[in-house]
């Protein structure tokens, strides 16, 4: 595959304001990291890839307690960073989801079925043992419970909940209560010190052998495009997406002198799904005081195929040509590679400061 030359920084970085001050006082060691969040995205976990394996690999030379968050595809990313070879496990997520195809005629109940059938193949048989069982990683999944017409499945009760839903965000994002807890799976020995307290239900459920496939399901089923799901030991009806009331994770990560470190698809953390459409909602900035942000840049995007990173609306832009969907998906993991160098790079200069930006 021919690699795309660029003569300009792939990896932009930016910092909270304690984080900006630990960088200036001690660099970055990897035994400073205690959590990593991971955001919704779909398909654009394939253009972080490179940087993913870069991650975890450095990572894996100072073990130490570290809270992994996910929502939705941050799930399966760190799903798959906690198996015995994080390397190949990643790269299998990004080959597993660019190889997915859809029938013209395909339902949501297929759907549904191929995205289960999908993670049984990346994590295979001992995926959720190595989850339950990791000494260092502490997974936590966050879902949400549905209310009202959103506990229903199909369009004519989801389009107006989802509308409902959107303009109960806009008059405030605190009245997403009515149509949605949060729901917060997590491994039995997490601190849990990243728990909000805004206004939003929220509850804590362990992760066990018995629910943790469903909440892997239930953190990726986006409403109208997979079923809900029955988490075992519940009783509150479906489980969705946990991106709807936390897209890109503003939770208080903020601890001590720990940092919290985030590959993520761009420089702006949106609070919830709602927002994205709302320039005006900005993440608070005491929750990442000590977040270490890394993005690709402007220009390693604009020189991807289509301008940008994989996403979910290609599977539309490109029906009836998949081979092209998936060429241009695996040039976007490709060139991920770039990413994860530069990473390990700056880190070999010594963390400089003059490419940090204040987040």
């Amino acid at each position: 595959m021919t690699a795309i030359h660029i003569p300009f920084p792939p990896l932009r970085i930016r910092a909270g304001a304690h984080a900006i001050s630990l960088l200036r006082q001690h660099g970055l060691s990897a035994d400073r990291v205690g959590s990593l969040p991971g955001a919704a995205g779909g398909p654009k976990a394939i253009g972080l890839c490179g940087l993913d394996q870069a991650v975890f690999g450095w990572l894996a030379d100072s073990p130490r307690p570290r809270e992994l968050v996910g929502a939705s595809i941050g799930s399966w990313r760190f799903a798959c960073a906690m198996q015995a070879d994080p390397q190949q496990a990643l790269a299998r997520l990004a080959e597993r989801y660019t190889a997915e195809c859809y029938a013209d005629n395909v339902d949501i109940a297929g759907i549904t079925a191929q995205t289960r059938l999908m993670l049984q193949d990346i994590l295979g048989p001992d995926g959720l043992q190595a989850i339950l069982q990791h000494p260092h990683y502490r997974l936590s999944l966050l879902l949400v419970a549905s209310h009202g017409l959103l506990r229903h499945e199909t369009p004519h009760h989801l389009l107006p909940g989802l509308a409902i839903s959107a303009v109960l965000n806009i008059a405030h994002r605190s009245l997403l209560r009515h149509s949605f807890s949060r729901v917060i799976c997590h491994d039995a020995r997490s601190s849990l010190h990243f728990v909000p307290d805004d206004g939003l239900p929220t509850r804590t459920v362990p992760l066990s052998a018995d629910n943790l496939s469903a909440a892997l399901m239930g953190s990726v089923a986006i409403p109208g495009v997979l079923h809900g799901v029955a988490l075992p030991g519940t009783t509150d009806g479906r489980y969705r997406d946990g991106g709807l009331l936390d897209y890109h994770l503003d939770l208080p990560f903020a601890r001590q002198d720990d940092i919290t470190l985030y590959p993520h698809f761009g420089p702006r953390i949106v609070p919830g799904w709602f927002d994205k459409f709302l320039p005006w909602r900005h993440h608070q900035p005491s929750h990442h005081r000590n977040t270490l942000l890394l993005c690709p840049s402007a220009d390693f995007l604009a020189r991807l195929p289509g301008g940008k990173l994989p996403d979910r609306s290609d599977f539309k832009r490109y029906r009836g040509q998949d081979k092209l969907r998936q060429q241009q998906w695996r040039t976007a993991c490709s060139e991920s590679q770039r990413l994860g160098d530069a990473w390990l790079e700056w880190l070999a200069r010594g963390c400089p400061l003059d490419v940090v930006e204040a987040l």
